[in-house]
Formats: C-alpha cells, structure tokens, sequence
C-alpha cells in the first residue's frame, strides 16, 4: 500500500525505524505511534518506500 502524502510517508519511515529497534518507541507521536503498533514491518516498509515526487504534503 504505497503512502497518499509525503507526511504519511514519512510517519511510516519513523515507525519502521522504531520497529527494527534503531529508535525508542517513546519518541514516536500521533500517526507514526499508531503506525507501529498496528502495521507489520513489511507494510511499514512499503509506506516508507514511497516516491515522494509529486505526493502533496498532506492528504485531504
């Protein structure tokens, strides 16, 4: 599932690095907290993946 905006693909990015441990899980906030707890890692990694040319900054 490739993400709809730039600010969710980069909530996916932040989410996926506390996934595999690289950051604490207590930094994370709002939609990437949620991220976590509810996505595997391989979905993560799609969302994160994302081109981010031509995504608007945030979905409507």
């Amino acid at each position: 599932m490739p993400a709809k905006s730039k600010a969710q693909q980069k909530a996916a990015g932040a989410a996926l690095s506390a996934k595999r441990g690289d950051t604490p899980r207590g930094k994370l906030k709002g939609a990437s907290k949620a991220m976590e707890k509810s996505m595997s890692e391989q979905e993560l990694r799609e969302m994160a993946s994302t081109p981010r040319k031509g995504k608007p900054d945030h979905a409507s």
